[in-house]
């Protein structure tokens, strides 16, 4: 790991982490490492949460001497925790949460806070940042498009639809569709920039249809906005941070709609809007539970969505000690795309949890619970089966459906079959230290997430296979007409460690391509998992930076695109790997719309091809790097 340069400002955030969290050096130094990033803001706020807070809202009992304000009435002071404990609090929006510190009676006695305090736990609580609504809006944007046609036909134009560009979430772009050769990719120049205000983080994947780019960012934001020239035609405000790509889809019964697309957030909701206007056609909670949230991308497939559901609890859980851990589980919805009403829902972890214990301060012990679906679905329609790849488990024993490759009907979410490549992994995040939480498994597994969707390719003369990058560097081909049996796998790192493949590869007819955390892009051949060729990336000039490529690449004919922890955009030949051009995004951009705006890391969503141009977010820090808040356009010279 290369070191990190602080900035001017870092030793005053220092002192201001310390003061107001009075947490370890190594945390402070860890906060800084993401200073400026939506994870850093997180973890702030949870440890600034459980200190100020905490004693009163994540108490299993009353604490003495609490504030009489919080007695209401006749009810007893224990079922007025109940009913506003931590888990509880998740459920407001961040300007509920941030009214309620500033200006409710309650919070009058309690000991005095400072803005930026009030708005981190806010920020924590809500998942979004205090007044996002009135910052994000295009309409305070000078760059208007002049007007606002009406959505063509999306099918009709190169399109870039959805997280994998077709079904089999191959990430591959085919020449018609890309428009842009190989022998274009070295002329490649930046064409336009545009900021994104209130955004922390670039979450989302851009999506190209019909001469529109779409996508969601950190801010809850979702933006519309010319392909060509960058204009914005509008802006929609979800009530969380958006960070999975944008699909676009024929609409019925929704006049004047015509088209509208599709997405979740970090709260658990599924969207549809007008495509043409932003106008909210309906919005359907998929899950209660106070952590669950949408980050892998909905598949619509005909006249229905599969969103995949994961949570914030693996972090929650082993990071805090007043939280009740665990009672999540992952799940996949099918859901009817006109109407967003729920068709059937998967749950990945088939018990519901019971508690188990306490812990010695009260806190309630719950199981089983995990299963994390990170990754968007994909489709075989032939055989009319959903394949998804599940997270760990956060209870031991870890269910054998963690950690796994399955295999869902499309009509009823019955599970057709599933294999488990790593069993007995149960694990939650900030569980590796000397102080641990008591939620934290007793023995603590490698957490071996299957974060990619797995690729689903035909091979010369017939035969299928399920390719899926796993976070422990090793690529796993999967037989889907003979119940999942492994059929190889590729070791594509000399030793298996977390995070080597995250979000995932792409796929052409012969081969596919994975970033690794080791800074590199491997080949692989589809028919035997024979590697066919490693690239390193090269860290000369930029020694300062953190350096991995887990982002998901993103193919064209002959071209393999793959953005990096530095924040440098590459492109390498298909054929033996060589570099054939990079552009450094991590820098401060001039903007089609005025809004002040730097690129950074490229931690998790890829970039996308269609029409003759290129489209990446720059500034999702992944275990390491820099923020940003930029879409950049490029097309050839």
């Amino acid at each position: 790991m290369t070191s990190l340069k602080h900035k001017p400002g870092d030793i005053l955030m220092m002192k201001r982490f310390s003061g107001i969290l009075a947490v370890p050096p190594a945390l402070i130094l860890m906060l800084l490492t993401l200073a400026g990033s939506a994870v850093g803001q997180t973890v702030a706020g949870l440890h600034l949460f459980e200190q100020r807070c905490g004693s009163c809202h994540e108490s299993p009992t009353a604490p003495k001497g609490a504030p009489d304000g919080l007695r209401l009435r006749k009810m007893s002071s224990d079922a007025v925790y109940a009913a506003i404990t931590g888990l509880r609090l998740r459920k407001m929006s961040s300007d509920a949460v941030y009214a309620a510190i500033t200006q409710g009676v309650t919070h009058a006695s309690l000991p005095t806070m400072t803005d930026d305090e009030k708005r981190l736990i806010a920020d924590y609580l809500g998942s979004l940042p205090v007044d996002a609504a009135k910052l994000t809006d295009a309409k305070l944007m000078p760059n208007h498009c002049a007007a606002n046609p009406p959505i063509k036909d999306p099918s009709a134009s190169p399109l870039w639809n959805g997280w994998g560009v077709d079904t089999d979430n191959s990430r591959f772009q085919p020449a018609k569709g890309a428009g842009l050769s190989a022998e274009q990719v070295p002329q490649l120049k930046l064409k336009w920039a545009f900021g994104f205000p209130a955004t922390e983080e670039m979450f989302g994947q851009p999506t190209i249809a019909a001469g529109r780019v779409f996508i969601g960012v950190d801010s809850g934001a979702v933006y519309s906005i010319n392909a060509e020239t960058g204009c914005v035609y509008w802006s929609f405000q979800a009530e969380g941070g958006v960070r999975n790509a944008i699909n676009i889809g024929l609409v019925k019964g929704k006049v004047p709609a015509k088209y509208a697309v599709y997405f979740g957030d970090v709260r658990a909701n599924l969207y549809s809007l007008d495509a043409a206007t932003g106008r909210l056609l309906w919005k359907v909670k998929l899950d209660e539970h106070p952590l669950a949230k949408v980050t892998g991308t909905p598949m619509l497939y005909k006249d229905r969505l599969y969103v995949p559901l994961a949570s914030s609890e693996e972090r929650a859980g082993g990071q805090t000690k007043t939280y009740p851990c665990c009672t999540f589980r992952g799940s996949v919805v099918a859901v009817d795309a006109s109407t967003g009403k729920q068709i059937w829902k998967r749950y990945i972890i088939p018990d519901p949890p019971k508690m188990v214990g306490k812990s010695l301060n009260g806190v309630e012990h719950w199981a089983p619970a995990g299963g994390a679906v990170w990754d968007s679905p994909t489709v075989d329609a032939p055989h009319h089966v959903l394949y998804i790849g599940t997270g760990d488990s956060y209870t031991v024993p870890a269910a054998d459906t963690t950690d796994a490759i399955m295999a869902l009907n499309m009509d009823t979410g019955k599970i057709v079959w599933k294999i488990q490549d790593t069993p007995n992994d149960a694990w939650l995040s900030g569980c590796n230290g000397k102080d641990n939480s008591e939620n934290c498994p007793k023995d603590l597994g490698p957490d071996y997430d299957f974060g990619a969707s797995p690729i689903l390719r035909t091979l010369p003369g017939g035969r299928r296979i399920l390719v899926a990058g796993q976070k422990s560097g090793m690529v796993w081909a999967h037989d889907p007409d003979n119940k999942g049996a492994v059929v190889w796998k590729a070791q594509l790192v000399d030793k298996l460690a977390l995070g080597m493949i995250t979000f995932g590869g792409a796929s052409d007819d012969q081969s596919a391509y994975f970033g690794l955390r080791t800074g590199g892009i491997a080949a692989v051949q589809l028919a035997t998992g024979e590697r066919k060729w490693f690239t390193p990336v090269s860290t000369s000039g930029t020694e300062d930076r953190f350096h991995g490529e887990t982002a998901a690449l993103t193919l064209i004919p002959g071209v393999v695109f793959s953005g990096g922890w530095d924040g440098i955009l590459r492109a390498f030949s298909t054929k033996d790997g060589h570099p054939i051009w990079e552009y450094d995004t991590m820098r401060e951009f001039k903007t089609v719309n005025g809004v002040a705006a730097k690129g950074g890391s490229m931690g998790a969503p890829g970039p996308t091809v269609a029409g003759g141009m290129l489209f990446v977010g720059s500034g999702y820090v992944f275990g390491g790097g820099a923020p940003g808040n930029v879409l950049l356009a490029f097309g050839p010279d």
